[in-house]
């Protein structure tokens, strides 16, 4: 088999308060690895790690983060590694990252045609005037009419459509690798949504980007997402085929998350919750993290963590009840 694009072994990122009295467990002992254009889907709750990932692997952590362990191979280098100037040749160019509010990662004193060029001139050494082309053509690529007229605009005069159009023109610039797209449609109206979706999926066949997709959207994941990476309490409860997850779930967390999911065959049943809240980070229970919203509790997950249980190739979830699945499926 080939090496994977990108290989997570043993992530941990850790908050902590400037006495070192409180520490806030934020990604939590994360192994995944992810193939030459493939999609990733991470999902969970506010708070159970996604974004703080994201940014650990761009290594844009703020003060009070570290990544405490680990190691974090892309394209056969530990970017852990890395001194932070060979960091910022490596993000942009090799990795990419969409944020959650375009409005909030465009800068409001610069036209478009310069942020779009921005990493263009960084990386590449173009001229301005050659910046300038390639943005008025990117800006075509992302389906943004008048381009020519729009990169002398700036980002106020834009609807939100077209600024998050024009921060993933600013995401493949350059050509990655691998973009990372941390909620990109949530401001987005469902008509944009659908349509930034299948511009995203266009961008990815036509450059062969590999894709990090985090979303609180299931259905997102199904239309977009090869894999499938749960989160919890910032760790990885559950990863596999979307396909396989989605059909049999084995962590209760999961599962919970696909029953909330509205259907249009329910006749106007009540969706299923999940009860409580999640915990904080700085206290965990001990056990599973998970344990005291499960309804499938047993006295073991209140007293010991379980760990990471390989299902079959490529699948494994964190959960006591995946243990003779496991065991089965090893002897199989």
């Amino acid at each position: 088999m080939s090496q994977p694009l990108l290989s997570l072994e043993g992530v941990s990122t850790h908050y902590v308060s400037q006495q070192g009295t409180r520490v806030v467990r934020a990604v939590d002992d994360v192994t995944l690895s992810l193939g030459a254009g493939e999609t990733l889907g991470i999902v969970g709750e506010s708070g159970s790690g996604k974004s703080t990932l994201a940014l650990t692997l761009m290594r844009l952590l703020p003060p009070a983060a570290r990544i405490v362990s680990g190691r974090m191979m892309f394209e056969g280098e530990d970017l852990l590694t890395k001194s932070d100037g060979e960091m910022r040749q490596v993000r942009g160019k090799r990795i990419a990252m969409i944020l959650q509010d375009p409005m909030a990662s465009l800068n409001p004193l610069f036209s478009i045609g310069n942020q779009v060029g921005e990493p263009i001139r960084v990386h590449e050494h173009a001229s301005s005037s050659s910046a300038w082309q390639r943005a008025v053509r990117l800006l075509k690529s992302v389906r943004i009419a008048s381009p020519e007229t729009r990169v002398s605009q700036f980002p106020h005069e834009m609807s939100g459509g077209m600024r998050q159009r024009i921060v993933g023109a600013i995401g493949i610039s350059c050509e990655p690798r691998l973009l990372i797209a941390d909620e990109p449609t949530t401001s987005l109206d469902l008509t944009i949504q659908a349509q930034y979706l299948n511009l995203l999926r266009d961008l990815q066949r036509e450059h062969g980007l590999a894709l990090i997709f985090i979303t609180h959207n299931l259905g997102i994941v199904a239309k977009m997402c090869d894999q499938l990476a749960v989160m919890y309490a910032g760790r990885m409860v559950e990863h596999g085929p979307v396909s396989r997850i989605f059909s049999a779930p084995a962590h209760p967390y999961t599962k919970a998350l696909l029953g909330s999911i509205p259907r249009m065959a329910d006749g106007g049943e009540r969706l299923t919750a999940i009860d409580g809240q999640p915990p904080d980070l700085a206290n965990l229970p001990p056990g599973c993290a998970f344990a005291p919203r499960c309804p499938a509790v047993t006295t073991r997950c209140r007293a010991e963590a379980p760990p990471q249980f390989t299902l079959e190739p490529g699948r494994g979830a964190r959960c006591w009840l995946a243990e003779p699945l496991s065991m089965r499926s090893s002897a199989a």
